[in-house]
């Protein structure tokens, strides 16, 4: 098959620890053909969804892991597959792309779905499982943020659209920074704010588990340095190896048939404890740590139901 890869420049991804490049990698195993190109090189002309880009070849080599061909012009609906990877934030250029790769939705396979991509964002989807999750609320204004904390105490605040850890605050009891952090997002940002009640549990790890097509199929647990509440490796998060728990299996099964019908192919959620805190479809890792730990090839299972799909 064709294999078109829309991300961030592959040049400069570690690949011990990139899922993309990962995805590449096994995909080039199978004889598929591979075309990198970066987001903003995608394009809608008089009818055509068009990117351009260069052919490339992945090698598992630091410092010289891709050949790249000289820059081609390129009919997106002549590949089989592309995949959506770039990461966030989540923003208007982000959202545009998903518009016009949901062009293609006919013609050619793109992973993960960008129409439920853009209606199913990391802190959004999770809304419609309420009793999985912990006490959620997303305002702007800041008077609900207030009264929420009263009621909670112990919360942590972000931006909606963040990612990588960024801009992830707990607020604890005694906590005297709530109007001013609020100044601050709102002072440069029009979107608004999500706040959750604290999980102490989070001190243990914050549990990355992998979907594929709905089915879980392991997971890495992120550990927080010292010091720290947030757990994301972006941060100094520390991945260790874990199992799957009863109740990460009845998470998988609540939310797996919705993931598949919405065809999101390669997902990764995020657990607390016992809670539900992200579901993570705009542009998940963690396969390399997990497959590290657990010796499976998830690369594998993730083109093997890809390939499914296009029969």
């Amino acid at each position: 098959m064709k294999i078109a890869f829309q991300m961030d420049p592959i040049t400069s991804v570690d690949i011990n620890a990139d899922s993309s490049f990962r995805l590449a990698e096994e995909a080039q195993a199978r004889g598929h053909e591979l075309f990198f190109y970066s987001p903003d090189m995608l394009a809608y002309e008089e009818g055509e969804i068009t990117a351009r880009g260069q052919s490339m070849v992945v090698r598992r080599e630091v410092g010289n892991h891709v050949d790249l061909g000289p820059e081609t012009h390129v009919n997106l609906a002549d590949f089989d597959v592309i995949w959506l990877r770039q990461d966030p934030p989540f923003d208007m250029h982000y959202i545009t792309s998903t518009h016009l790769l949901d062009r293609l939705k006919d013609k050619v396979l793109v992973v993960n779905d960008p129409f439920w991509v853009r209606n199913y964002p990391e802190k959004l989807l999770v809304l419609d499982f309420p009793d999985l999750t912990p006490p959620t609320t997303i305002a702007r204004d800041l008077d609900t943020i207030k009264a929420f904390k009263e009621r909670h105490g112990d919360v942590i605040l972000k931006p909606l659209y963040g990612n990588g850890g960024a801009g992830v605050f707990r607020l604890d009891a005694n906590d005297r920074n709530l109007t001013s952090l609020h100044e601050l997002f709102t002072g440069f940002s029009r979107e608004p704010l999500i706040v959750q009640k604290f999980l102490p549990d989070v001190s243990n790890g914050d549990k990355r588990v992998i979907l594929v097509d709905g089915e879980p199929v392991g997971a890495i647990n992120r550990v927080p340095a010292a010091g720290e509440t947030r757990s994301n490796m972006h941060v100094g998060g520390r991945p260790e190896k874990i199992g799957l728990t009863e109740r990460d299996m009845e998470i998988c099964a609540a939310i797996g048939p919705l993931l598949r019908e919405k065809g999101q192919v390669f997902v990764g959620i995020d657990v607390i404890g016992d809670y539900l805190t992200e579901i993570n479809v705009t542009s998940p890792t963690g396969i390399q740590e997990l497959e590290r730990f657990d010796g499976v090839n998830i690369a594998e299972k993730i083109w093997e139901a890809i390939e499914a799909r296009i029969g």
